[in-house]
């Protein structure tokens, strides 16, 4: 209500409980009836990661958080600027941010109620099992190769509880088809077009890396209520 509504005769009134108890419960009645109980659970009790908040980690955290994943540990050292608002979750009050708090600000207008860990931290082979401890799930959206072969070399090779989803090719204004997820291996899944690299002159545009962190965030989803097949 505006502060300033004034009550009419035949005006009903009702008293919530306020904070992040009614969103909670809110949030648990709605997604229990969509999914039904034992998926809302597993969706509630999941720990996942997002290592790198750019185009596609920015967009496959939001998915997560409105999906109703309960827990989410959003990692990335840069901050945001002018060039990243093209295809990123983020708006021009958040240029200068460091893009975990952005990311976890975001997150949390979205869902109050949900666990987000903010890190921001750059990710190396020494600290990225650590940094995921915990997690079941971790979805790679690094930009550059190098740093996509070492986490998910570490992390495959560091915690044999963790699965990982990571994505290649998305790049350029290609058919949107081409984009498809692949399992690489029993703990390594993989979205993209595999080709498309943004140094070819074509760039990053939004929609072509949403479809592909649509891809990352349903294998994710997918992953956390016990459906492995791609």
């Amino acid at each position: 209500m505006d502060p300033g509504s004034r009550l009419k005769d035949g005006d009903s009134v009702y008293l919530m409980e306020g904070g992040q108890g009614f969103v909670r419960k809110a949030t648990e009645t709605l997604l229990s009836q969509r999914y039904s109980r034992p998926v809302y659970e597993r969706l509630r009790d999941i720990r996942i990661g997002v290592a790198g908040l750019g185009g596609i980690g920015s967009h496959v955290a939001e998915a997560l958080v409105r999906a109703g994943v309960g827990h989410l540990v959003i990692v990335d050292f840069d901050r945001v600027d002018q060039t990243n608002l093209n295809r990123q979750n983020y708006f021009a009050e958040d240029i200068g941010k460091g893009k975990a708090e952005a990311t976890a600000s975001i997150l949390r207008r979205i869902r109050p109620d949900a666990d987000i860990t903010p890190v921001d931290v750059r990710l190396t082979p020494e600290n990225v099992c650590s940094v995921f401890s915990g997690c079941n799930i971790v979805c790679e959206a690094f930009d550059r190769s190098e740093s996509k072969v070492m986490l998910v070399e570490s992390l495959i090779m560091g915690d044999p509880m963790v699965t990982v989803v990571s994505c290649s090719g998305m790049a350029g204004f290609g058919s949107s088809n081409l984009i498809s997820t692949e399992r690489r291996m029993s703990r390594l899944y993989t979205c993209g077009d595999g080709e498309s690299d943004a140094d070819s002159g074509e760039g990053l545009v939004a929609s072509r890396v949403m479809v592909c962190a649509g891809h990352v965030a349903n294998m994710a989803v997918r992953l956390a209520i016990g459906r492995t097949e791609p």
